[in-house]
């Protein structure tokens, strides 16, 4: 499957090395590695060397969704020695010196954020971050989107206006909880009211929380919802 993959937290939370296992003999050239607290980020970048990432086209890194200002430069310090064609994924509630990221610039991409969080919701507030991290590219949770905005009218304003930004979308159900789990019928019709917007070539992330044994289900059903005119196998 082209540019399909999981996120490592959404099959192991906490334990990539077991994702990574999981993951290993299933279709798919993308993955995501979650590192999704802050004590996570140390010891993900010093096992780097040792993980087989070798069958991956598409490479990126969750940061951790939560960091004081003291911990900022640390974190992004660790991450700069990293292969440029990597993408770090950051939320953008959780900045606190945007000079530290600009530097990154197009290795970084911001998330849209879900109904929760108080910036990156809409496109409104993702343009007030871009225009700090001009460089920067889009993640775009499209489950966040629909929480936030049912009509998926956000949705369709984020892609019309960032669409030359736009390098990963993360995919899966998000519940009323602001918890990511496996992409239900009525989910799939509203992201088809804007799979079209998102090109053939763009990763997808799947984050839905499943069983081992759910993976290549949910990876099937990602792939026919954003690549419809190509077969699946």
């Amino acid at each position: 499957m082209k540019h399909v993959g999981f996120s490592t937290g959404a099959i192991s939370l906490g334990d990539f090395e077991q994702a990574i296992r999981l993951l290993h003999d299933l279709p798919g050239d993308a993955i995501e590695l979650s590192a999704l607290r802050v004590n996570e980020i140390g010891p993900l970048i010093a096992a780097l060397p040792h993980l087989d990432l070798c069958r991956y086209e598409h490479i990126s890194i969750h940061l951790p969704s939560n960091f004081s200002a003291d911990e900022e430069a640390a974190i992004a310090e660790l991450l700069w020695g990293l292969p440029r064609s990597w993408l770090l994924i950051l939320h953008p509630d959780v900045i606190h010196d945007f000079s530290i990221w600009r530097r990154f610039a197009g290795r970084v991409a911001i998330e849209n954020m879900d109904r929760r969080k108080s910036r990156g919701r809409t496109a409104e507030e993702l343009d007030r971050c871009f225009t700090q991290l001009p460089e920067a590219r889009l993640c775009f949770d499209i489950g966040h989107a629909r929480q936030f905005d049912p009509s998926m009218a956000e949705a369709y304003l984020i892609l019309s206006q960032f669409s030359d930004r736009l390098a990963q979308v993360h995919v899966s159900e998000v519940d009323s909880q602001s918890r990511h789990a496996v992409i239900t019928y009525a989910a799939e019709l509203a992201f088809r009211e804007v799979a079209h917007m998102i090109p053939m070539v763009t990763p997808l992330i799947l984050e839905s929380r499943v069983l081992p044994e759910q993976i290549p289900s949910e990876m099937r059903r990602a792939f026919n919802l954003f690549r419809p005119s190509i077969f699946a196998t």
